[in-house]
């Protein structure tokens, strides 16, 4: 029997998602079943994954090109990056000869063989990294609107990983309780990736401007994004880089705000809304040590 190589393997698993890359159905039911080929004993791991899908599905975003309602290239392509990596790590792990094609498919592996809610943010974030930066060209043709959401999102599942492994660095004084409010197999973890009540469900977002959608974001999801999460920024994103190897998501930021396909004139709208009163006190409440020594410092008058 030939062995297969690592591009043999690869291929295989991207045409499974061909196979699928027309059916809403088709991609629900490949995401899922990756769990229990793999990981079943280990429980609930596609909790958080699943759910977001069936949010993609509900906005319409992955639809197929020539329908009524056709979805975004953009949010499709990312989609179908984690589905190829989920496959080809699933195909080797079920026997299938060969070596991984790439370290978000070897992180997806080292997932399997032990899982962790920390091994599943390292393996899942990686190949959502992965598909953002390869398909930037495609992010800069979506709205405005549209782009704020990608920047949204993956904001918060950079900061949900850092619940799981660095609790500190996400909450602060609260950091007891990371774990387990950024553990995937928890209800509580949709409080951060469950985009639903942030943000409307249709697609495109025609006739909405950035303004209007943070202004309908509500307190609640304004406050987690602005007064949580924007403030350790650099640090989270830093540790991301880290994490999963990828020096590249330093690009993703700029001078402490989101600048995936974002244009630079448009950079005030990821500041104004800090400005806000339960923003800045939920801000100062989840502040780490290191950043509350820097705001005491930033406020001493200087010395002559």
């Amino acid at each position: 029997m030939p062995i297969v190589g690592e591009a043999e393997v690869a291929l295989l698993a991207a045409d499974r998602v061909q196979a699928v890359r027309n059916s809403t159905a088709g991609r629900l039911r490949l995401a899922a079943e990756f769990y229990p080929a793999t990981v079943g004993r280990c429980g609930r791991y596609d909790r958080a994954e699943l759910s977001f899908l069936r949010w993609e599905i509900a906005r319409g975003v992955l639809n197929g090109p020539s329908g009524q309602r056709p979805g975004s290239p953009w949010w499709r392509a990312v989609n179908e990056r984690l589905l190829r990596d989920k496959v080809e790590a699933s195909l080797l792990h079920n026997g299938t000869p060969g070596g991984p094609s790439s370290r978000s498919v070897e992180l997806w592996g080292e997932f399997i063989t032990g899982p962790s809610a920390a091994a599943w943010y390292r393996a899942h974030n990686a190949s959502v990294v992965a598909g953002y930066l390869e398909h930037e060209p495609l992010a800069e043709a979506e709205l405005l609107a549209e782009r704020f959401m990608m920047n949204v999102a993956l904001m918060r599942v950079l900061y949900t990983h850092a619940l799981a492994a660095r609790p500190r660095l996400a909450l602060g004084t609260f950091a007891p309780l990371g774990r387990f409010l950024g553990n995937p197999r928890h209800g509580m973890v949709g409080l951060f990736l469950d985009l639903r009540h942030a943000f409307p469900e249709g697609y495109p977002l025609t006739a909405i401007t950035v303004e209007s959608l943070i202004a309908t974001e509500g307190r609640l999801p304004r406050a987690l994004d602005y007064g949580i999460i924007a403030p350790r920024l650099a640090e989270l994103y830093e540790f991301a880089a880290t994490s999963l190897e990828q020096p590249r998501i330093a690009e993703l930021i700029n001078d402490g705000a989101p600048c995936y396909a974002w244009p630079p004139a448009h950079r005030s709208v990821w500041l104004e809304a800090s400005t806000r009163l339960l923003t800045r006190l939920t801000a100062n409440a989840t502040r780490t040590r290191s950043s509350r020594r820097r705001a005491r410092r930033a406020a001493m008058p200087p010395r002559d």
